[in-house]
């Protein structure tokens, strides 16, 4: 029984590290799109989205297989942290959807203006790195690397920011509409990276049993 367990966790471990790959996968894909107004990638983006939440949902329901089929054996905090993981995950694959799902709207003009293309540029180079890390997080346990997340974290942050205070500029030349839309789209990549240190946060719970420190999170 407890080799059928084991083998089970770490059955569950490798996928939610697919999982991260996945909505990494998304996420550079659905900045592509946004960057060049490519309707057919968004498109893709907006379709792959159907298997994260498949994996996602069969994550949640072998966890909850283990913890009524081995009540003795079963780490809760481990299959609970897991589940809370996957849910994290599958949210970061809606915002990667969001983003294709802005690209496809405005379609054929591209959704963020020549003025913060390089922003969002950056922001998707970030949420690259960030997913990258929190994969690496999930299969190896090392949580030190959840500096690193905290720190792409800070970032992502900081150009979310720097985002608004471009369209809050007397300069802003582009209208209301496109500044919703880059506003819309900047929230989109901090939330994801939010999302990300979430998962991070509940890896360390899980190794050192430490409490979770909730990350602000409203979507």
């Amino acid at each position: 029984m407890r080799k059928a367990y084991d083998q089970q966790v770490e059955s569950i471990t490798a996928d939610l590290v697919e999982v991260t790959r996945l909505v990494g996968s998304a996420m550079n894909r659905a900045t592509q799109a946004l960057l060049d107004a490519d309707l057919q990638l968004a498109e893709a983006v907006i379709d792959f989205d159907a298997k994260v939440d498949i994996l996602t949902s069969g994550i949640d329901e072998r966890c909850f297989e283990l913890i009524a089929l081995h009540p003795g054996v079963a780490d809760l905090r481990l299959l609970l942290g897991a589940m809370r993981i996957s849910s994290s995950l599958e949210r970061m694959g809606d915002l990667a959807e969001h983003v294709a799902k802005q690209a496809r709207m405005r379609h054929p003009r591209i959704a963020a203006p020549q003025a913060v293309r390089a922003t969002f540029a950056e922001m998707g180079g970030l949420a690259e790195a960030i997913v990258s890390k929190t994969g690496s997080v999930i299969a190896t346990q090392d949580i030190s690397l959840c500096v690193d997340i905290a720190r792409h974290d800070e970032e992502m942050d900081r150009l979310h920011r720097e985002l608004f205070t471009i369209v809050l500029s007397p300069a802003w030349k582009y209208g209301v509409e496109e500044a919703i839309d880059v506003t819309l789209l900047s929230r989109f990549y901090e939330r994801y990276a939010d999302h990300a240190v979430s998962v991070s946060k509940r890896v360390i719970t899980i190794i050192t049993g430490e409490p979770y420190v909730a990350v602000s999170l409203t979507d």
